[in-house]
Parts: structure tokens; sequence; C-alpha cells
């Protein structure tokens, strides 16, 4: 990341969020009215801003059915906040460990996070644990409590004389994340019943969310993206190095910490609540990068927004392929990042971060 920025992404980014929002305005009123039951984009709109108290009483919505509006107002909203909740917090979190390790290749799973929550889902299965608490599952629960650990545990084997190297921190999140999954394994080899909740949550799934889903994410997202535009600048100066960011004035080590801690609530929150979903947090911070710029008090809110949007249409792929019954969408989401990624990795020796 470095060299001059082109002047026109300033005056670029405000359309660009602006252009996002909208499209994510309408992709969650698309996705409200896909279903068993197909209702129009037209009447879904009404009835929703029908809803909305002091604005609405002038929407006609006599020739909408009850059923339907109880669909469009109850059962589906839940799965679509769930969606946007979701790719924000991954885009947030893939934003800041690409800026944190100035690499673009750098993504939230990187420290552990997906590892982590696998070991602890598939270690709730294996004890028979189905409450649920506060209306999250025993599964989500201990795969929050997984990736946190699994988190807490590569800081704690990486810092070295109170600082904690960059590359030392990415190389012991490979290896722990290695082990850890290989524990996982094994644990899948030996318990071969109850699996098909585990599976379509490894596999990263939006399907029967509800808003306690929502409202368990929703926290981190609310306090995790005004903390992420507070570090903006200092994310800015430590991409210049360590050394030039403490001249600015950044602390460099306890800013260090305080992103890693944030952007690992972040994926863990997303993955307790939809599972495993790859490549957002890798893609979406690269391709908003290279339209606003590196310019973090811009990129956060575009790539949070761009999260939103990706994550919506890969639900909505997942539930609209022909010939298929309903594809998790961390599959899609994996077929459609993979080929950006490949090309990424092409381009890695011709440009730097």
């Amino acid at each position: 990341m470095s060299g001059p920025e082109p002047a026109g992404r300033r005056f670029r980014a405000p359309v660009v969020a602006l252009g996002l929002a909208m499209l994510m305005l309408a992709l969650a009123v698309v996705s409200v009215g896909v279903g068993p039951v197909p209702i129009s984009p037209g009447k879904t709109l009404r009835v929703l801003v029908h809803a909305l108290p002091g604005v609405g009483a002038a929407i006609d919505v006599t020739d909408v059915p009850p059923e339907d509006a109880e669909i469009i107002l109850s059962i589906r909203p839940p799965r679509v906040v769930v969606a946007v909740l979701v790719g924000v917090a991954l885009a947030l979190a893939g934003t800041i460990m690409q800026g944190f390790f100035q690499n673009p290749m750098a993504d939230p799973y990187i420290i552990g996070v997906s590892s982590g929550a696998g070991f602890g889902a598939t270690l709730a299965v294996a004890l028979g644990l189905h409450q649920r608490v506060l209306g999250m599952s025993m599964l989500s629960a201990f795969a929050f409590a997984g990736s946190v650990g699994v988190t807490l545990l590569v800081y704690t084997l990486a810092r070295r004389g109170g600082r904690v190297p960059t590359g030392t921190l990415l190389l012991t999140g490979v290896a722990v994340g290695a082990m850890v999954s290989a524990v996982t394994s094994l644990m899948l080899l030996y318990r071969t019943n109850d699996l098909k909740p585990l599976v379509q949550w490894l596999m990263g799934s939006l399907a029967g969310r509800q808003w306690s889903h929502a409202l368990t994410i929703l926290p981190y997202v609310a306090i995790g993206a005004p903390l992420a535009l507070m570090y903006a600048r200092d994310l800015n100066a430590m991409l210049a190095g360590d050394e030039p960011a403490m001249h600015l004035g950044v602390d460099v080590g306890r800013t260090r910490l305080a992103l890693l801690v944030l952007a690992a609530a972040l994926a863990s929150a997303a993955v307790a609540v939809a599972g495993v979903i790859g490549f957002v947090g890798l893609v979406v911070p690269h391709i908003s990068r290279l339209l606003v710029g590196p310019d973090h008090r811009r990129l956060l809110p575009v790539a949070a927004l761009g999260g939103a949007v990706l994550l919506l249409i890969a639900d909505l792929l997942s539930r609209t392929m022909p010939g298929f019954q309903e594809v998790p969408v961390g599959i899609v989401t994996s077929v459609l990042g993979c080929p950006f990624f490949l090309l990424l990795l092409c381009q890695s020796r011709q440009t730097r971060f």
C-alpha cells in the first residue's frame, strides 16, 4: 500500500458508499420476497413502507393477502438482517486484518478464528449439548468461545518480550489453526451421528436464522464499527511501518492488540451466528481498496457496505439455484471468491500492498 493515491478516489468514496447503500436496500427488498412463496419486490416494498410509523399510512396494501404480509414483516426479515450484519462484520474484520498485516491476502480467519469456532462447535455436538441459552444454541455459543479462545492462544504464543511481531503472529496462527483443525477432524471421526447441523454450520448457512441471531451479533457490529473508524488514522499510520507510526504518536503495541481483539470479536460473532463463511473478509476489502484507495477513513465504511451487499447476493444465489435445494451460503461465497483469490495471487508478484 504505497505510492501516491489518485485524488479522484477521495471524492469517489461518497458516491461509491451511496451506490452500495442503495444496492443493499434493493437487494434486501428482493431477498425478503424470495422463498417457497414468491412475492414481488413491488408488493414487498409497499408492505415494508406501510409498516413504517408516520410515513406508511398513505400506502395502500389492501390487495396484499394477510399471509403474505406476515411473511414480509415477520418470517423472512431476520435472515436478511443477519446476512447484512454478518457481511458487515466479516468485511470490517478483513479490512482490519489486511491493514494489520499490511497484506491484501490476509483475512479474518488467519489468526485461528475459523478453526477455533469449528472446534467449539464440534465439541458441543460431541457432548450432546442441544440446549439454547439466551436464544443462542450451544453450538453457536461453543463456536464463539472456541474462536476467541484460539485467538487468545495464538496471541499469547506469538508474544515476544511484550511485542507481537506480525510475522510470528501469522505463522503461529497457521500452526495453531492446523493443530486445532486436526483435533476437530479426530472428534468428527469418532462422532458419526447428529452431524447434519454441524456440517451445515461448517459450510456457512443463513437458513432458519431468527431475530435472536440478529440480536446476538448486533452489539458487536454496533460497537465494533465505530471503534474500527476510531482506529482508522492509526491504521493509516501503521501502513508506513511501526517506526514511522511511533513517530506519529501511535502506541503500536497497544494499537495492534486492540485491532486484533476487535477483528477477532467481529469475526467470532459472525461465525457464531452463521457458521464459517469464507472469502468475504478477503475479497471485499481488496475491491473496496481498488475503488476508494487505502485511506481507512473511507475504506472501512465502503468495505462494510460491500460486505453486506456481497453476502446478500450470495444468499440470493444460494436460494435460487435451479435444480438444487438451498445451497449453504459459504459454498457460494467460496465459488465467487476463489477465482478472485487466485487472480490476486498471480498479481501479488507485480504489485505491492
